[in-house]
């Protein structure tokens, strides 16, 4: 049994965690906290996903298990194996520091965390020396047909030199580009770094106009609108053709697999992975 405690249970990506670890007999859920602040302090675990208009739309049984108000009250009743991250990241680190100082295995899927950030989170060691280091395991994103758009990329800009990446998510999403653009082009630039080379000079007449610009040459685009989800597409351009990789999530449910895999898999990881593919067993 995997003892698991959610950081930012009251997000969309928290509360759709919920429902997927209350399925899966293997795993044990001991808490879940939000910010301070939240009107939904002290609320059952259960009753995240239930709306004013469909109230049955929750779990149906009660936990037991209320909203927690941080990190430390959270775990004050039994301390999970694996927390799974879901705050933003101007937060993430420090909820971060305290789990792995507890000896508590990481599961991040929140966006925005920047690589010297990572490399810090490394150097964290659990408060008894003798004890291994926790495993610190990143996924940008738990869908595993987003997880195999990105590996198509990558194969397909070992071929093509012009390519350019579009990103759309949700308003409310506070960084851009997205964790998943950004691993994507991750990807894509360890195949060639002369992206885009053979263009005429541009001239932005709105500065931004052609998107942000990676040292390999890639471009990314990031639209944020209402009614978005989270979706992605990379074009790939060449004479007299257009080659486009595309995934487009409709709703949380397509990340439950991933976030169930990644559970079960978080403890046996060594050191920071990132990446769902690296526990796919088809990609790794």
């Amino acid at each position: 049994m995997i003892k698991v405690a959610v950081a930012g249970v009251t997000g969309r990506m928290g509360r759709a965690s919920i429902k997927a670890i209350l399925s899966d007999p293997e795993l044990k859920l001991t808490g879940g906290f939000a910010s301070a602040n939240s009107a939904l302090i002290g609320t059952d675990l259960a009753d995240l996903n239930a709306t004013a208009t469909s109230p049955d739309s929750g779990i149906r049984d009660k936990t037991g298990i209320l909203v927690s108000r941080d990190f430390k009250t959270c775990i004050a009743s039994e301390k999970p194996d694996v927390l799974l991250d879901f705050t933003q990241a101007d937060i993430s680190i420090d909820v971060c520091k305290q789990a792995l100082n507890a000896g508590i295995a990481l599961l991040i899927g929140t966006s925005g965390l920047s690589a010297e950030q990572l490399e810090e989170l490394k150097k964290v060691h659990p408060e008894t020396k003798s004890e291994k280091s926790p495993p610190i395991f990143v996924v940008p994103n738990f869908s595993v047909g987003a997880v195999l758009m990105m590996e198509f990329a990558k194969q397909a800009a070992a071929l093509f030199n012009d390519t350019e990446i579009i990103e759309l998510h949700h308003a409310g999403k506070p960084d851009a580009p997205s964790g998943t653009a950004m691993h994507t082009l991750n990807k894509m630039a360890a195949q060639a770094t002369n992206f885009n080379q053979n263009r005429k000079v541009e001239k932005e007449l709105m500065p931004g106009a052609r998107g942000a610009k990676h040292e390999s040459g890639l471009r990314v685009h990031s639209l944020r609108l209402p009614g978005l989800i989270s979706h992605q597409e990379v074009l790939f351009g060449g004479p007299g053709e257009l080659l486009k990789v595309s995934h487009d999530s409709f709703n949380t449910d397509c990340f439950s697999k991933g976030i169930l895999l990644a559970l079960h898999k978080t403890q046996s990881l060594s050191g920071l992975t990132i990446g769902l593919e690296n526990v796919l067993p088809q990609l790794s």
